[in-house]
């Protein structure tokens, strides 16, 4: 059974069921208010009695920047397994919501991951999280924001590992008969930047985490199927390899056979068991 555990500095006031076994569950916390929008609100789920503060990994969503929900994973995955994934590997995880596309245009979505970040950071004697070692991760859309951030943020935000699931690497990278969209207006990157690349192709450069790659960039795990017909999967080699070439100490990529978005046409929880994996390694030698 997982336990409610809401102190009054983190209470956010959204009861949803909990689906991480083994946790204390601190539901609908409000990390970031700002005028004119929803509040923002994170899920954190710890690991009941664990000896001491233990690692946190800030999991952000997917759904092309316009859809998507901190509550749920894709579903064709087993319902809540990433969490209890981590959660059984000693780890909490804290998922989190951020504007999407239609509600406020690039860069809010990058603010709203920091402010993630630096919130968990902040409450992390309540929380019982270990400060000094935060992961971010995401897929496709998320992976993309958890790429951006783990390239670009830098002091209190900073973070001691990623985990990138088959994500958008550079909003330009799509090819002939790639994009389902019949107007590039209409896209999710379009969407996003709120405007066509021609209009402002530095920000769209600006905005593709393969821009940003650094020798001093944190330890990443890429992980995406060889047969994703909705981000290329180029998208992954290309990142990993310009991490390698700019000096990055350790980038691994898995290419998972078969596997489509999400990892369908796979069973998805070993895939999801080497990335935690990789995390919990990785955060516990920082």
């Amino acid at each position: 059974m997982s336990t409610d555990s809401s102190p009054a500095a983190l209470q956010g006031g959204l009861d949803v069921p909990a689906v991480v076994p083994g946790a204390v569950c601190h539901r609908g916390v409000v990390y970031a208010e700002r005028i004119g929008y929803r509040p923002l609100l994170m899920d954190v789920y710890v690991p009941v009695r664990p000896a001491g503060p233990v690692p946190c990994v800030v999991w952000v969503h997917g759904g092309a920047w316009w859809e998507g929900d901190r509550r749920f994973l894709p579903p064709i995955w087993p319902a809540g397994s990433l969490f209890a994934e981590l959660v059984a590997a000693g780890l909490a995880v804290a998922t989190v919501d951020y504007r999407l596309s239609r509600e406020a245009t690039w860069p809010a979505q990058a603010e709203d991951v920091a402010d993630a970040v630096r919130f968990v950071r902040a409450h992390a004697d309540e929380l019982w999280v270990d400060a000094g070692r935060v992961a971010v991760a995401g897929d496709s859309a998320g992976g993309h924001l958890a790429a951006m951030h783990a390239l670009t943020a830098t002091g209190d935000t900073a973070v001691q590992a990623a985990a990138l699931l088959y994500p958008v690497t550079d909003l330009h990278d799509w090819g002939p008969g790639e994009s389902p969209w019949e107007s590039p207006a209409e896209s999710p990157e379009a969407i996003l930047m709120g405007c066509l690349p021609d209009d402002d192709p530095e920000a769209w450069r600006a905005a593709s985490p393969i821009t940003h790659v650094h020798a001093g960039a944190p330890p990443t795990l890429i992980v995406t199927g060889d047969a994703d017909l909705v981000v290329p999967p180029r998208q992954s080699q290309r990142l990993h390899d310009a991490l390698v070439a700019a000096g990055a100490h350790d980038v691994e990529l898995d290419l998972v056979p078969g596997a489509d978005h999400c990892f369908g046409g796979v069973d998805p929880v070993p895939v999801l068991r080497r990335v935690v994996g990789f995390l919990a390694d990785r955060l516990r030698a920082g």
